[in-house]
């Protein structure tokens, strides 16, 4: 439901639009080419996506992968090189930002110093002819929202960092656009901030209904407040899924790598065994893992474990059901709810190993014991570039 002139204040935006399986933006084929007097530079590569009405949707990647520039075109303040972009099913390929029926909050926030935050939540209101006393109410609700409600006379500068946030979303949110884009909003706030912003984004997205697209480099903001995350790396999406179906089953090596932390060991041989794979490790270690994900195909194949999923043993334990990595602890680090150890495998690999303290089966190893490393079959995946 949009807002009129004549139309009242309301929230029921998510219930006017979840009848629909159409996706709230769909990009085919969008292509982004920058000219350049060394050689023109391809900030996107043909990209494919649907991002679907209401859900918390997620750019990310690291600097100058892409996300920005993608997040601009459905914005409308870039225009593809190449490639369709629609909007709730129109083709907005070629229209001008103010002609789409979404807003933007930057990472700066960009509220008007001049304006009270009141003033400032009702701007683009005014703009569109909406009577005074609908302007009022709409203020009122969208303070009550972001739950600032007793802040309408103050001007920005009399605001804290997460405050100013807060007012920029209510700002945004006022028009009940159909998305909301947000482009690394929470980079300027600190650590404590950023924690209690994702908590608040997620809420307000729920709250509202409305379809969110975020843009960030954090991984750890993805996985926390995504329906879906779109991992990206130059100018190409490498994958898109739920945030536990990217963590626990990457695509490739840069996924892997890039979201959370993992050991990459590499493979000499790999051979099919039925739904497993037999895999030789480069330091002589025989392991027999999952094979769901693996194709035979692929250049320098690696085995991905990562650290949590390990259990540390003392050397020649065996267990039926793990693969066991035989080597040395060369560094032991406490890190309250785990220990990392740095364990040794061969003359040149080496891989980081990190139980939980608080589990039963955990024991305790010095620096130069040797020990065997259980990894679980079902979590390590053999990856390729």
């Amino acid at each position: 439901m949009n807002l009129s002139a004549d139309a009242a204040p309301s929230g029921e935006h998510a219930a006017a639009s979840s009848g629909t399986h159409r996706p709230a933006i769909s990009l085919q084929s969008v292509r982004k080419v920058f000219p350049a007097r060394s050689g023109d530079f391809v900030a996107l590569h043909g990209i494919d996506l649907d991002v679907r009405s209401n859900e918390f949707f997620t750019l990310l990647g690291p600097s100058g992968c892409g996300k920005t520039t993608l997040l601009r075109m459905i914005a409308g303040f870039e225009e593809p090189t190449a490639g369709r972009i629609t909007l709730d099913g129109e083709d907005v390929t070629g229209l001008p930002p103010h002609q789409r029926h979404v807003n933007t909050v930057f990472q700066n926030y960009a509220l008007f110093p001049h304006m009270t935050i009141g003033q400032n939540i009702a701007f683009g209101l005014r703009m569109r002819g909406v009577r005074p006393d609908r302007i009022r109410a709409r203020v009122t609700e969208m303070l009550e929202l972001v739950q600032l409600p007793d802040l309408a006379d103050r001007a920005p500068d009399q605001l804290s960092g997460g405050q100013q946030q807060r007012i920029a979303l209510a700002r945004a949110l006022a028009n009940e656009p159909s998305v909301l884009l947000l482009d690394e909003p929470l980079s300027a706030l600190d650590f404590k901030l950023r924690r209690g912003m994702r908590l608040e984004l997620k809420r307000l997205q729920r709250e509202t209904g409305i379809t969110f697209v975020f843009v960030t480099h954090d991984q750890q903001e993805a996985l926390e407040m995504s329906d879906r995350v779109a991992v990206m790396s130059a100018g190409r999406v490498q994958q898109i899924g739920s945030p536990d179906a990217i963590y626990e089953h990457p695509r490739n090596r840069f996924v892997a790598d890039f979201i959370g932390e993992t050991n990459f060991l590499p493979i000499e041989q790999a051979i099919r065994d039925g739904d497993h794979v037999r895999c030789r490790l480069r330091d002589g270690n025989h392991l027999r893992v999952a094979g769901d994900n693996w194709s035979g195909e692929g250049d320098d194949p690696v085995l991905a474990v990562r650290p949590e999923a390990t259990i540390v043993v003392p050397a020649g334990e065996v267990d039926e059901q793990a693969c066991t990595i035989a080597g040395v602890v060369v560094e032991r680090v406490y890190q309250g709810t785990s220990v990392a150890y740095h364990v040794r495998i061969g003359d040149g690999d080496s891989l980081i190993a990190r139980p939980s303290i608080r589990d039963e089966k955990a024991l305790d190893f010095a620096v130069g014991e040797s020990v065997g490393v259980h990894v679980s079959p079902e979590t390590a995946r053999i990856l390729s570039a």
